[in-house]
């Protein structure tokens, strides 16, 4: 059964960097279906010569919920970021031909996928994340940045006298909300004392649609950003559109008996690393709002569906 997969999925804890027992479980798995799997540092992987790609990830973010079910959903940490996907993957390996491949790393940098990139081919991929089963033919790209924001020290009853690096945190938010749609990740600054603060340090996540230069969208960040103080630039990285392979998977879907709808990607996934080497598309069980946090689920019905389309991929190729 579907469930009792997913539970064992959930309960071998795997928070980015200790992805090892999952690993081999998944190897294990594919194993005594009969497949030579390929296990390397930080990724295993069936049928690699094939350049039709199904893959997903196996870390997670940290244990934040154990695995649960009600009759319906399934709840835990992990459980359609992605071990949703795997079990749908692993099931499906029964009937399938093409590769299939799953990823160490994918919630901090990506180094399963960037791995499997060298090594394979290329052709087309289906990337498994929660999308609610829309197929996510647009996928937005994203600028990783932190800003340390200066400001002048004065006694906390007195502001005027100083300048309060902060306020000017708050300030750089609102400028860059005109231009960009941001998210605010992370923010340090103050302390204890009784004291203006003349330092922030805010880490933000900037999404940019496929239509957006990456470069270019840089130079006005650090335009707006370059005011306040020092801008520092940890990862970017151009969207794109699917082509044929988000066609193919329509098909797939309709085959079914499925609605096909159609949604975007906003979050960095593993589509990003081999988007240079396939036509890639991304889609799964699972709603991406929910994802790392306590109330993450997965409906288990949507998972059977992920197992079927996923074989009727494999019978359209």
């Amino acid at each position: 059964m579907v469930l009792s997969l997913l539970k064992k999925l959930v309960q071998i804890e795997s928070p980015s960097g200790n992805e090892e027992e999952i690993k081999s479980f998944v190897k294990n798995y594919l194993e005594k279906l009969g497949y030579d799997v390929s296990d390397c540092e930080d990724y295993v992987a069936i049928n690699t010569d094939s350049n039709f790609l199904v893959s997903t990830h196996l870390d997670t973010v940290r244990v934040k919920r154990e695995f649960d079910f009600d009759g319906v959903y399934a709840y835990g940490t992990g459980v359609c970021d992605a071990k949703a996907s795997i079990a749908a993957m692993l099931k499906a390996a029964e009937s399938v031909d093409y590769c299939l491949a799953f990823f160490c790393d994918e919630e901090e940098g990506g180094k399963g996928s960037k791995s499997f990139a060298k090594d394979w081919d290329g052709g087309m991929a289906v990337i498994m994340e929660p999308t609610s089963m829309h197929i996510a033919s647009t996928h937005y790209g994203s600028i990783d940045l932190v800003v340390e924001i200066y400001g002048r020290k004065s006694h906390a009853s007195i502001p005027e006298a100083g300048e309060n690096a902060i306020e000017k945190a708050f300030e750089l938010m609102i400028e860059l909300k005109k231009n960009f749609t941001i998210s605010p990740l992370k923010i340090e600054g103050g302390g204890d004392e009784y004291i203006i603060p003349d330092l922030c340090r805010i880490k933000f996540d900037v999404l940019l649609s496929p239509e957006s230069d990456v470069n270019s969208s840089i130079e006005v960040i650090k335009s707006i950003a370059g005011k306040y103080g020092n801008v520092i630039v940890e990862d970017a990285i151009d969207g794109f559109y699917s082509g044929e392979v988000a066609t193919i998977l329509e098909r797939a879907i309709s085959d079914c008996g499925f609605e096909v709808r159609h949604t975007f990607m906003p979050s960095w996934t593993d589509a990003l690393n081999l988007k240079r080497k396939a036509d890639v598309v991304v889609w799964g069980p699972g709603d991406l709002k929910y994802c790392h946090t306590e109330r993450e689920k997965v409906k288990l019905e949507d998972i059977e569906k992920a197992v079927r389309v996923l074989v009727r991929l494999n019978e359209l190729l």
